[in-house]
């Protein structure tokens, strides 16, 4: 989604009709700082940032996009009208706490296999609304996007496979309809069927659900017969296990725990 819109749409998710407290109170100029109260990799500085120009008010950076952050830091410090400051304050936190924590557990995975060539990938398990947020928290932690939609790769899963009746017809007239640039990527189950696509004119296969060993012997048969193919492990990763399938040879790790299981680290907005 547009960032703009959808900086409009949380605003007046938050505000409503109007801020009763402005209502009340006459605006005075205010500074204030957010402060860590947890640990963590910092995300959502393009956000806050168009935030702040839309609300008009000021942000210094204390720490940048993907900067380690301690329990204690002041992460920005922010001026302007204390209307504004306290209208803005539950969005621009929610959109940092969610951006950072995302971040934070990207990270871990992301150290996990960095003595090794292979990627950790986002998945389309985002939600509603949230994925340009949620997939470029992702790219903050080091990982790489994996496809934004439907329309930027063509993806083969089960539920596809099921309806089709010849797979090499299809993928013959699939190059001649999709975009030049756009890939192909095939789901597999089974290491035999992850062979037999190899074989065929797909630039990714994805190695869904596979234990380390058997991940391990689709790589080998890649690496000998058909090298220009990419492979993708997927299904099921969490932090104890990624290092085992990393040390497979596998180009990518797709994980989507690093949006849907990001627990929120604790961030709070002081008014000096």
């Amino acid at each position: 989604m547009n960032i703009d819109k959808f900086l409009e749409f949380a605003l007046a998710e938050d505000i409503g009709r109007g801020d009763l407290f402005s209502k009340v109170q006459s605006s005075v100029s205010a500074k204030g700082f957010i402060l860590a109260k947890s640990n963590g990799v910092l995300a959502g500085q393009k956000y806050a940032n168009r935030l702040a120009e839309l609300q008009d008010f000021s942000i210094e950076w204390k720490f940048q996009d993907g900067d380690r952050f301690q329990k204690g830091d002041i992460l920005l410090k922010i001026s302007g009208s204390s209307h504004i400051l306290m209208q803005s304050e539950r969005v621009l936190l929610n959109i940092i706490l969610h951006t950072s924590s995302i971040a934070t557990l990207t990270r871990k995975y992301v150290e996990k296999v960095e003595n090794f060539n292979t990627k950790i990938l986002d998945t389309r398990k985002t939600r509603p609304l949230l994925r340009d947020l949620e997939k470029y928290a992702t790219q903050v932690g080091g990982a790489i996007n994996h496809r934004m939609g439907l329309d930027d790769s063509l993806m083969l899963k089960d539920t596809h496979l099921k309806t089709l009746t010849d797979l090499d017809s299809f993928l013959k007239n699939a190059r001649k309809k999709i975009p030049f640039t756009a890939k192909i990527e095939v789901e597999a189950e089974t290491v035999e069927f992850a062979k037999k696509v190899i074989l065929k004119d797909v630039d990714i296969v994805m190695c869904d659900n596979m234990k380390p060993d058997e991940v391990l012997e689709v790589v080998k048969f890649r690496n000998s017969q058909n090298s220009r193919v990419l492979l993708e492990a997927s299904g099921n990763m969490n932090l104890n296990t990624v290092l085992d399938y990393a040390k497979t040879g596998v180009d990518a790790i797709s994980v989507g725990s690093i949006i849907h299981q990001a627990n929120w680290i604790d961030l709070s907005m002081k008014i000096q």
